[in-house]
């Protein structure tokens, strides 16, 4: 049985070993980080991080998994505290989060990001918009699909510019805009 000290090494070694990979991150590409660099970074050895991590690629996926579930985590709580939610207040929601999360969520959502990555989060977002808008018969699941393919794209733009840009604009300011954008010219949403 472990003791609580060992978790806590544990949890302190993986978060250590993010920050090292996200502090390398932030001057190359993951493709040009060595598990070396992230080991002399974190002051781990090599076989403690491979007791945790397979790759460098393993040790990022982890990193972005485990924010898409604070995202969702974050999006199930907002669910339960209500259940009629207009669309730009779900998203004024996840534009707040990803100020709180910025130096993360830019590194991810950068150019030199995984798409893969950024369209799973635009992705997690966007459903639970399409789900709020045709749950209220606003429009039909058919006609919110092809709004979603078209935005889904330009999205993951806004978000980087806003991030590339230090969040000048407010999250209220960018829901608005994407929803208007996404939405609005199309007369479906009404605040």
């Amino acid at each position: 049985m472990r003791s609580n000290n060992d978790d806590r090494r544990i949890k302190y070694t993986k978060m250590v070993l993010k920050e090292s990979l996200i502090n390398l991150l932030e001057k190359k590409d993951i493709s040009q980080i060595s598990i070396k660099e992230i080991c002399e970074v974190a002051d781990i050895n090599r076989s403690t991080f491979y007791s945790h991590y397979s790759d460098q690629y393993d040790l990022l996926k982890r990193i972005e998994n485990e924010l898409l579930d604070n995202i969702d985590a974050h999006l199930k709580e907002l669910d339960v505290k209500s259940d009629n939610m207009s669309a730009v207040i779900l998203a004024e929601n996840i534009f707040e989060y990803i100020k709180e999360n910025a130096k993360l969520c830019k590194l991810l959502m950068s150019e030199r990001g995984n798409f893969g990555f950024q369209k799973r989060v635009m992705m997690l977002v966007y459903d639970r918009i399409v789900t709020n808008i045709t749950e209220n018969n606003k429009i039909s699941k058919e006609d919110a699909e092809y709004i979603y393919s078209f935005t889904i794209t330009g999205c993951v733009g806004i978000v980087q510019k806003w991030l590339d840009e230090d969040l000048k604009k407010s999250p209220r300011f960018m829901a608005d805009m994407v929803i208007n954008l996404s939405f609005g010219s199309l007369g479906f949403l009404k605040n």
